[in-house]
């Protein structure tokens, strides 16, 4: 096995005593955090103890025991797993969770175990049952030596309740309880990784509509299920796009932290996602993606602009079934609902990035396009720095709004007529002064 490992431990000075070693074993084992250590401090632990020639500290499940560490001589073969079939005394030490032992080499087990006419087989036996086995061969043992390996092994029995529990734990405070997924500090450190590496990163904000419903019309037994099943289509878009953290921000929200993909690989591994993976009782996803290039962006930011795209496609999806809007709309009424709507969205924003990018999702809303750009301009070309929204929906593409305003520039899509008017966009070119210098 690949995860085998084996080395010649470190040796503890030969004034120590037995008692003072068993105590050094329980101190050890206190410090360990993960399986493949705790194996590798009861075998070095137990060659200082009894000398042995070899030592193999193996893991049983289904029958079989495979090995995790060992010390032996570096030319000593190695069976890697025992099993009842290969060797029978494994089936009385698991039926009976008692040591097994050969004085005379009789039954000796394994190739693996070396040569010398003594073997004994200590079980980790954890809450009644074999975890594990800890083997010594050589040439002389005795019943003394015996019982401290088997003290060992009831010190590495209490070290695995211990990690079990503290996994256990820690999978209560990164895990949400009713999905499954991450939660939000997971995310939050999935993103702030992302962002330090330097690579594109999208987040995908996603909340539930119709939730309210089914809890109202079906009870809340029902409405628990509907959260479980958007977390698995959460997760299904996570495993088309690898390296990504499904997480569940809380009641109906949830997100995608996707680095190193491209955003319109992450719109469409979205779109097809949810496509495929339609929710029962009308329910349905609503979601909108930002995206980052570098470390421009913090983030908070980048959450919040995922959320506003998501807030606002969701907001203009609505209005355009309930009203059903004319692509012809008057430019001076065009104009003064952007500017209308522009106002809370910038206060609304933190910070420059925060306020354009709430402008940005604010116009694409108003304008009808779905889709936003900001770019900042530097000594070369513009630089993206953030992108959001979803696309519109409608049968042709949205054309493209553009403004820029003291170095930096925002696309905004936009398929209503008088988008593209002069009053519509001083409007928006004075709402994006507005986001650069708010009054103080």
């Amino acid at each position: 096995m690949d995860d085998v490992r084996r080395a010649r431990p470190r040796r503890v000075p030969a004034a120590v005593s037995r008692v003072g070693l068993v105590a050094l074993v329980a101190r050890r084992l206190r410090g360990c955090q993960e399986i493949d250590e705790l194996a590798q401090v009861v075998a070095e632990c137990t060659v200082e103890l009894v000398d042995p020639h070899q030592v193999v500290v193996s893991r049983v499940s289904d029958d079989r025991a495979c090995t995790v560490w060992s010390v032996r001589p570096a030319a000593e073969p190695a069976d890697e797993v025992w099993t009842v079939a290969s060797w029978p005394p494994l089936r009385e030490i698991l039926d009976d969770r008692t040591t097994w032992r050969s004085w005379d080499g009789a039954g000796r087990g394994p190739s693996a175990l070396a040569q010398g006419p003594v073997a004994a087989s200590v079980p980790v036996v954890v809450n009644t049952t074999v975890w594990g086995l800890v083997t010594i061969t050589g040439e002389h043992f005795d019943d003394d030596d015996v019982a401290l390996v088997e003290v060992v092994a009831a010190l590495a029995a209490a070290a695995l309740v211990r990690l079990d529990f503290d996994h256990q734990v820690q999978h209560m405070l990164v895990e949400d309880p009713l999905t499954g997924l991450a939660d939000r500090r997971v995310a939050d450190a999935a993103a702030d990784a992302a962002l330090q590496s330097g690579v594109e990163t999208c987040i995908v904000m996603c909340d539930v509509d119709g939730l309210k419903q089914v809890n109202d019309q079906l009870g809340h037994g029902e409405g628990d299920e509907l959260l479980r099943l958007v977390g698995e289509v959460l997760r299904r878009a996570a495993e088309e796009l690898p390296g990504s953290t499904a997480a569940r921000i809380g009641g109906d929200e949830f997100c995608l932290v996707v680095p190193g993909w491209p955003r319109g690989t992450v719109t469409g591994a979205m779109e097809q996602t949810v496509e495929r993976f339609a929710l029962p009782h009308g329910a349905a996803i609503s979601w909108g993606v930002a995206s980052s290039v570098g470390e421009r962006v913090t983030v908070s930011s980048l959450f919040r602009a995922a959320d506003f795209a998501q807030y606002h496609v969701k907001r203009a999806r609505a209005r355009r079934r309930q009203l059903a809007l004319p692509r012809a709309v008057d430019p001076t009424t065009t104009a003064q609902q952007l500017l209308s709507r522009a106002v809370p969205a910038l206060v609304a924003g933190r910070g420059e990035l925060g306020r354009v990018c709430a402008l940005a999702a604010t116009a694409a809303d108003t304008l009808g396009g779905g889709e936003w750009t900001v770019l900042r301009a530097g000594a070369g070309p513009a630089m993206v720095v953030a992108r959001g929204g979803s696309p519109s929906g409608e049968d042709d593409p949205p054309g493209t709004v553009t403004v820029a305003v003291d170095g930096w520039q925002i696309e905004v899509g936009a398929s209503i007529e008088s988008s593209h008017h002069p009053e519509v966009t001083t409007a928006l070119r004075a709402a994006m002064y507005i986001a650069l210098h708010p009054p103080e």
